[in-house]
């Protein structure tokens, strides 16, 4: 039987980097973007249901619930399968919770400036950008789109403070990007020791571009390059986020940066 654990993490926080290190092992799949947060969420919804309260019939029900990821990946040939979702976002807990027990989560996070920085850097670069498709607007204007209340931005931050703030320590691990970029391999051997599964040698340099059971991302929906990584060494940018977002964002925002204490 398949262990299943679950990514959490801010875009352009080093989820990708991270999936294409793990697939390295066999017998890991870091997913990409997952559908089923919102397969259960979805399945969840019924419940309210005149149909459903006419005849709530609850053991059925949860017989369908609780393999609904099991069945998602059955075919999957790896025996540890960690999905990529905002998973901490707390609607998508409680039904992971209903459904689950030995919950371990994996978090990535990283300063909000740079968080915009590289998406503006990134559509600067790159004429299919989706943040290009919001029109010929400032970079604040772009910033405060990214950062509208029902888009990926904000619901990964509120699953991130919904899990530090009101979730035992147990369930989730916390990796900053600078972190994972600096001190790779002992970021990798944190994540094993927090899911307690054997350790595996990996190699940090001549990386692959992500993929699992020969699956790519295709980009066309969303931007050339949005998931593309660095394939030689692994290091970060040496732009200024700090320079390149406007003052007023950085005032805005910058309380986003809440588990930095």
């Amino acid at each position: 039987m398949k262990d299943i654990f679950f990514l959490h993490g801010l875009p352009r926080a080093g989820n990708t980097l991270f999936g294409s290190i793990m697939n390295q092992n066999p017998d890991v799949a870091v997913t990409a973007n997952s559908i089923c947060a919102d397969m259960m969420g979805e399945l969840f919804m019924l419940k309210h249901t005149d149909i459903f309260k006419n005849f709530p019939d609850h053991k059925s029900f949860d017989n369908v619930a609780k393999k609904v990821l099991e069945n998602y990946y059955k075919d999957w040939k790896q025996d540890y399968i960690i999905d990529r979702a905002p998973w901490g976002y707390p609607i998508n807990l409680k039904f992971l919770k209903e459904t689950r027990s030995n919950i371990k989560i994996i978090v990535f996070v990283r300063d909000i400036i740079e968080v915009l920085a590289s998406f503006i850097k990134w559509s600067q670069k790159e004429p299919t950008s989706f943040v290009n498709g919001y029109g010929n607007i400032t970079i604040e204007q772009k910033c405060d789109v990214l950062m509208n209340k029902d888009g990926q931005i904000v619901k990964e931050l509120i699953g991130v403070k919904h899990l530090l703030n009101h979730q035992p320590k147990e369930i989730y691990h916390l990796v900053e990007y600078n972190t994972l970029v600096e001190y790779p391999k002992k970021t990798i051997d944190g994540v094993y020791e927090f899911l307690g599964i054997p350790k595996f040698k990996h190699h940090f340099i001549n990386l692959d571009q992500f993929e699992v059971n020969g699956m790519k991302y295709d980009e066309a929906p969303v931007g050339e390059r949005l998931h593309t990584i660095k394939t030689d060494v692994i290091y970060k940018n040496t732009y200024d986020a700090y320079s390149i977002i406007p003052k007023s964002i950085i005032d805005k925002y910058k309380q986003c940066n809440f588990w930095k204490g």
